[in-house]
């Protein structure tokens, strides 16, 4: 256990030092905002969505450590990947963060999560980006919110 609560704080720490793919793709083609009213996180996700794959994704905001390093996360392992992929591992990931999911070979990296779940204000900021990513792809043109 000690070594899965040092993976999370290294990796964690990694990503929101040096957050991966905080950018908006030249190629966005649909993006959605939201926001984390009881710890402050925003993030706008910008989708570069050609036929029915993610060619390319980033994100820009600030939060904490947690919502910044999963937002980074998030983005690599969607990447190149088809949207219905993206759902599954969106599914995936929030059953994993709210009612302990499996760690599945497919969340990769992202399993470094799976403790959040002990901290029910963490989960909202573990899962912003992924919701927003979700309106993103939907189409919707609302702000999500995690209250």
């Amino acid at each position: 256990m000690s070594e899965l609560r040092e993976l999370y704080q290294t990796t964690i720490l990694d990503h929101n030092k040096q957050p991966r793919n905080f950018r908006v793709p030249e190629s966005a083609t649909c993006h959605a905002d939201g926001h984390n009213p009881l710890c402050g996180d925003k993030v706008t996700v910008h989708v570069a969505v050609e036929g029915n794959a993610l060619r390319d994704i980033g994100f820009q905001g600030s939060g904490c450590a947690i919502s910044t390093a999963s937002a980074s996360l998030m983005t690599q392992a969607v990447k190149g990947k088809s949207i219905a992929d993206t759902l599954k591992l969106f599914d995936e990931f929030h059953a994993l963060l709210t009612t302990g999911g499996e760690v599945s070979e497919a969340l990769g990296k992202l399993a470094v999560f799976a403790g959040v779940r002990e901290y029910p204000m963490r989960v909202k900021c573990a899962t912003l980006a992924w919701h927003t990513l979700r309106t993103a792809l939907d189409g919707k043109h609302e702000t999500v919110k995690t209250e």
